[in-house]
């Protein structure tokens, strides 16, 4: 497995504790990757500022391939955020800073970067809604992250180009959910729609079939990145088990697991078990991934 983040990366600021931590969801998509073990590397348009020397320093540090990324003058993205009772509030943001202001323009020799990649992971934070229809010619998955933001104008922006769409949905109710889900997939979402709900656990719609996964509930120390780990565990387990996926010739018995639609709905729930586990660990740590600056 290769898999990417393509767009934004941000420090995550604690203000009341005066240190910085890298984030964003592109950027956290290929570290926890890269901590599953997988193949990794990220996509995005870093500042000048001390920010974004962290966060690009911590991505070195982590192993992730940044070989095709972009260096503007200016601030790098960052969000301001406060803590309570454990759950991460944010406070405020410069939406994006320097890739909002200089936005990703793909070259051709990008998009042959971007079709060695098994799953392409971005962002409704990352700019890149003008980029979509040439990410959906070259690349092979695409998902995207819509966090809380998501409105009924971006059906037709995004929605006919990728093959997942992500929803952070704690503050909604089951059906509202089941609701917004299928509009993403009738305008045009090719496989799935992840809905990630905090301590309510999380509901997968895969193919017009709809799953619901309980939490791993701990005591958080820090819910930043919940999310986001939740979701690439998932997908990373979900595309690297589906190429097993097989009809068995009828010759070929019956016993064990020989039909594919059967093999994927035990692997979604295999892989939404996983992802649960994965995600109340990083509830464990201090922010999305650690590595904590002052500023």
């Amino acid at each position: 497995m290769k898999v990417i983040g393509l767009g934004d990366n941000v420090v995550d600021m604690y203000m009341h504790r005066h240190i910085m931590y890298p984030g964003g969801n592109a950027m956290n998509f290929a570290v926890y990757a890269s901590m599953m073990g997988v193949k990794a590397a990220y996509l995005g348009v870093f500042g000048s500022d001390q920010a974004a020397a962290h966060v690009h320093d911590t991505a070195l540090k982590l192993g992730l391939d940044l070989s095709h990324c972009r260096y503007e003058s200016g601030e790098n993205g960052y969000s301001q955020v406060s803590l309570e009772d454990g759950d991460r509030v944010f406070t405020g943001s410069n939406k994006g800073g320097v890739l909002r202001e200089h936005p990703l323009k793909l070259s051709r020799l990008d998009y042959e970067y971007l079709s060695g990649f098994d799953i392409v992971h971005t962002s409704m934070f990352s700019y890149v809604e003008h980029e979509m229809a040439g990410l959906r010619q070259w690349c092979r998955f695409i998902s995207l992250d819509f966090s809380d933001q998501f409105q009924k104008e971006h059906l037709r922006t995004y929605c006919p180009y990728i093959d997942c769409a992500c929803l952070s949905c704690s503050h909604m109710e089951e059906a509202d959910i089941l609701e917004r889900m299928q509009d993403i997939i009738n305008a045009g979402c090719r496989h799935m729609v992840i809905a990630t709900r905090g301590s309510k656990g999380a509901i997968a719609m895969v193919d017009g079939q709809v799953y619901r996964q309980s939490p791993c509930l701990i005591k958080a120390v820090d819910t930043m990145g919940a999310g986001d780990s939740f979701i690439t565990r998932f997908l990373v387990g979900y595309c690297d088990g589906m190429r097993w996926a097989s009809d068995f010739p009828d010759e070929s018995g019956k016993y064990g697991l020989t039909e594919a639609g059967i093999y994927q709905q035990y692997l979604v729930r295999l892989c939404l078990s996983q992802a649960a586990v994965f995600s109340s660990g990083t509830c464990k740590q201090d922010r999305a991934f650690g590595y904590g600056r002052e500023w």
